[in-house]
């Protein structure tokens, strides 16, 4: 198996084509923005659906997490190994790819919707006094930040309430990987001028009316597919919440601001051969 990852905008799916050539290799996708139908323009997929594995999967208003992940593309990994191809794993996700490779930190829970729904109007005194109740040294293990913080009460309350929480374990073992592949950009200024060179391409390209035409067929800024860069600065521009200037603006300082946090939460993994671009 050859995976390449790095941060946004290195040129991961070049790469990958050039190694498919070389090893009979078939593309897999684990970046999260392209798992989803109809953003093309701004998540920047550069081939056909049918090129690459998990393109495509599921629709705007579909959460999709790296539990999902990881079970859609375990029975892909294996189908093409057997047809004696090499699985090529390319993305930005690493949170996808570690839960793959490694396993999940504590605890590989699926996400419960419906109690998830049920606990979002409580307080988070309320929060802590149920957790309390499902176990107080799972409550205990919490820092401050995560004691006052909802979203974590609720996951934490989430994972207590699973049956199955201790027979859980990691979905797919380590693979034989023979590249492990991490692109950077050596000259973090330079960084700065691919996004900006890419946004304004996605823009001559169609980017804004993509975004229109996703929320002519009823998707809303708040599902989980367009409550991601671009898609958020594009629809406060034609909801007149900021001009194209500013809605540009926006879009590359986050993408700067991902591909920093990409970069720091990669460098971890031991693992992963760095090269500059």
């Amino acid at each position: 198996m050859i995976i390449i990852t790095g941060q946004t905008a290195t040129g991961k799916t070049k790469l990958a084509l050039e190694l498919a050539e070389k090893y009979k290799g078939e593309l897999v996708n684990f970046d999260s923005r392209q798992i989803y139908k109809y953003l093309d323009i701004i998540t920047g997929k550069d081939l056909p659906a049918e090129k690459v594995w998990l393109y495509d999967i599921v629709t705007p208003d579909q959460y999709f997490s790296s539990f999902d992940f990881v079970e859609r593309v375990k029975p892909i990994i294996n189908d093409i190994k057997k047809r004696g191809k090499t699985p090529i794993l390319v993305g930005g996700t690493y949170l996808y790819l570690k839960h793959l490779l490694y396993g999940f930190d504590d605890n590989q829970t699926p996400p419960n919707f419906p109690l998830r729904e049920k606990l979002n109007n409580k307080s988070v005194m309320e929060l802590q006094e149920i957790l309390k109740k499902l176990s107080l040294q799972s409550f205990n293990r919490l820092n401050n930040s995560d004691v006052n913080n909802p979203r974590r009460l609720i996951r934490r309350i989430e994972v207590e309430l699973n049956p199955q929480i201790s027979q859980i374990r990691p979905i797919i073992p380590i693979s034989p990987i023979s590249q492990f592949i991490g692109l950077k950009y050596k000259d973090k200024s330079r960084l700065r001028q691919v996004i900006e060179k890419r946004v304004e391409e996605r823009l001559k390209n169609g980017a804004i009316e993509e975004v229109e035409n996703i929320l002519k067929m009823g998707y809303k800024p708040t599902d989980p597919g367009l409550k991601t860069i671009g898609y958020q600065q594009i629809i406060k521009f034609l909801n007149k919440q900021l001009t194209l200037e500013k809605a540009v603006e926006d879009w590359v300082n986050k993408e700067v601001q991902y591909a920093k946090r990409q970069l720091t939460f990669m460098k971890k993994d031991e693992n992963i051969k760095w090269k500059d671009v």
